[in-house]
């Protein structure tokens, strides 16, 4: 069942729905936006399927979603969401560099993305921006991604951010962070043999020719984009 959901707020504050798998990240930004005079909690998951079941009870204004939750990643939450809640705006944070999620964010039908380790009143910004029918980037983002629109076209950099897919680039995500084929498939509701041919794609793409090969490059990947340390 959904966590904590409440119906808190007058009609003046737009409701915020939290997903975030760590409840201590939630008390804090609850904390934060409740003390906004046009913000207000009114619910909180930490799946998502607790964010779904969520926003069909409590019918938020917007979605402040985390990007790795335990039972889908956050840009087929986000898909998920725009398919049965479509216009529903969704605020993406993570602890990885905008620089590889939020163009992929925005095409998954989100409207922002903002690194945890923002200060609050960047978030509280950001929620308004997007609440206000903008996207929400920094600064600098937004420069990269008009530059992409109208500048000259280049070659691809070779990152994995550019020549993977989303469910590719989770998978490469997931086997860094030190996940096995099996909980990798039952994570994203794959078959072990599915995880293996998005595997055998990467190795294609990425020029690798043998799994310790991808297994470490997976794992310097990850500690590059901020992720666990090995």
């Amino acid at each position: 069942m959904p966590r904590k959901l409440t119906q808190a707020g007058s009609a003046e504050r737009k409701r915020i729905l939290l997903v975030d798998d760590h409840p201590l990240m939630r008390r804090g930004q609850a904390d934060l936006l409740n003390r906004e005079p046009d913000l207000v909690v009114c619910g909180e998951a930490g799946t998502a399927q607790e964010a779904m079941e969520a926003i069909a009870k409590v019918k938020p204004d917007l979605v402040l979603m985390d990007m790795g939750l335990p039972d889908k990643d956050g840009l087929e939450l986000t898909k998920d969401i725009q398919a049965l809640h479509p216009g529903l705006p969704v605020l993406a944070m993570s602890m990885q560099d905008e620089s590889l999620f939020a163009a992929r964010v925005l095409r998954a039908g989100g409207r922002g993305y903002v690194m945890k380790q923002e200060g609050p009143e960047r978030l509280a910004a950001a929620i308004r921006t997007v609440l206000g029918g903008q996207v929400a980037l920094s600064p600098r983002m937004s420069a990269k991604l008009l530059e992409s629109l109208v500048g000259p076209a280049r070659q691809p950099s070779g990152g994995p951010e550019e020549r993977l897919s989303d469910r590719e680039l989770e998978v490469l995500r997931l086997f860094g962070e030190g996940w096995g084929t099996n909980e990798i498939g039952s994570r994203l509701h794959l078959s072990p043999k599915t995880v293996d041919v998005h595997r055998g794609h990467i190795k294609e793409k990425l020029g690798l020719k043998t799994t310790p090969e991808f297994i470490r490059f997976a794992i310097r990947w990850v500690v590059s984009q901020g992720g666990p340390q090995a």
